[in-house]
């Protein structure tokens, strides 16, 4: 999970003129759940058909020009450890970052399930 890696990629697109902003969101394992719970650290499983069809719809959004998305799946993760790096590039500001709110929320809630280990 390299956002640099992800941003040269993006850098030699076809369309790379036309962007004017590329955001990067890199999810990492928290040592704390919301509610205040230790976590020593968790597991996620992904719908990669589900995660495919969101990045699809979600790089029609006006002025957006590539969305990569990585989610960390092969192992256990610990308190630390990259669990999602998402980039979204594209013309302006309000169009980059409404879409990677957007694509973030429905990843989140549709796409990912993580499974977390208490201390």
């Amino acid at each position: 999970m390299d956002v640099n890696a992800f941003i040269d990629r993006i850098k030699k697109h076809p369309d790379y003129p036309k962007v004017g902003m590329i955001l990067a969101h890199n999810g990492v394992v928290r040592e704390t759940t919301r509610d205040g719970r230790k976590v020593t650290g968790l597991t996620v499983s992904v719908d990669h058909d589900r995660l495919k069809k969101i990045i699809e719809t979600e790089k029609q959004s006006p002025g957006i020009v590539d969305i990569i998305v990585e989610i960390n799946e092969e192992r256990h993760l610990a308190v630390g450890d990259d669990v999602m790096v998402m980039v979204v590039a594209g013309d302006i500001r309000d169009h980059v970052i409404a879409t990677l709110e957007r694509t973030l929320n429905a990843v989140k809630q549709t796409v990912t399930r993580k499974t977390e280990f208490f201390a």
